[in-house]
């Protein structure tokens, strides 16, 4: 039986585990029911968080094209 970490379930989800192991990881979940439960969960949370939308306050872009024009930054 191979160990399989929470975070590497996530980077299988994400397709940043390298051939080999996502082979592994795949195989694992066909027969280890508490890795299956985990990564269900995992994928789950994914969906979710993908449905999430993220975006700064009007004053905390005004704060840091202020700060990046005093540094001549160019954003």
């Amino acid at each position: 039986m191979i160990n399989i970490t929470p975070e590497e379930l996530v980077r299988y989800i994400y397709n940043e585990t390298s051939p080999q192991k996502a082979e592994k990881i795949r195989v694992a979940l066909q027969t280890d029911w508490n890795l299956r439960d985990t990564y269900e969960k995992l994928v789950d949370t994914e969906k979710e968080l993908s449905k999430l939308k993220f975006s700064p306050r009007v004053e905390t872009v005004n704060k840091i094209l202020a700060y990046a024009s005093k540094k001549h930054i160019t954003v």
